[in-house]
């Protein structure tokens, strides 16, 4: 796992810094575990945009990732390739279980081919292991976590993220996210002890444009070069403020410091620490 940066022979490779893939052990993806993506530009099923700014791009093929892994109790898997991604930002792991059935996983940090990992209700306590929560050792990092027993992992799943289970009280866990924010999870949820491969990938400077076109980004335009039809920012002559108090969205919402999350959400009842404002991160 590393970095490298290049010569500045062009201004796009002047401050471009890209991953080594030193971790990666076979290119190309199991063919018995892909299907073909639809680009579809950021559009939902009425085709109207509800991701703005994406399009285009190279082709992607998905690979079929395993996040639950519960029907494969107590059946031992070997770590046989760790693979590229193009569709998220850690690295996976081809594993084959000894019934001779064969599965993607996110790989944790630190994991080799070869090494053999298991899911079941309690195992040993040893990175890619999967087990309950309720017999994970407290302070352990884990990762690929469900939120409801039976839903397959949600949370902590993008490279070099990991959370660390707090404590066990009564029927719930405490889980510390990333983020600082402390949420309750039941017990009999699943959890994968590690953290997510590839935390290098924060560290990435793509330096030029066309990396991001390669990606499927489309540019973005400033609210305030568009017209006041276009955005609340929009209009004047030349170069001028925006002329508001406060920057809004393109649908004149607040856009700095304004919560966005449902008061009434059902989930917000798990919550037992918010996460730290950037003030009090400073």
């Amino acid at each position: 796992m590393g970095i490298k940066t290049f010569k500045p022979t062009t201004a796009g490779r002047r401050h471009m810094v890209s991953l080594t893939y030193d971790e990666i052990t076979h290119k190309g993806p199991e063919k018995s575990l892909i299907k073909r993506l639809k680009n579809n530009a950021g559009r939902n099923n009425l085709g109207k945009i509800t991701t703005r700014h994406r399009g285009g791009g190279a082709r992607r093929i998905y690979r079929m990732v395993d996040f639950k892994q519960t029907d494969k109790l107590n059946i031992p898997a070997t770590v046989k390739t760790i693979e590229y991604d193009p569709n998220r930002s850690s690295f996976i792991m081809l594993v084959a279980y000894r019934d001779g059935e064969k599965r993607y996983h996110l790989a944790p940090a630190g994991v080799t081919v070869g090494e053999e990992i298991i899911t079941k209700v309690k195992a040993k306590p040893k990175v890619g292991n999967r087990m309950k929560l309720e017999n994970i050792p407290v302070g352990f990092q884990i990762f690929n976590l469900e939120l409801t027993p039976g839903s397959g992992g949600q949370m902590i799943r993008s490279a070099g993220s990991s959370g660390k289970l707090v404590s066990l009280e009564g029927a719930m866990a405490h889980v510390q996210l990333a983020s600082g924010e402390v949420r309750l999870v039941s017990k009999d949820c699943y959890a994968t002890l590690g953290v997510v491969s590839n935390s290098d990938h924060a560290n990435v400077i793509h330096g030029k444009a066309g990396t991001r076109r390669h990606m499927g980004w489309r540019p973005t335009v400033r609210g305030k070069v568009m017209n006041p039809c276009d955005h609340p920012h929009g209009g004047g002559e030349a170069r001028n403020s925006i002329g508001l108090k406060h920057p809004k969205t393109p649908w004149g919402k607040p856009a700095l410091g304004h919560k966005t999350r449902n008061r009434k959400k059902h989930s917000n009842a798990s919550i037992v620490t918010r996460r730290p404002s950037r003030k009090q991160k400073k």
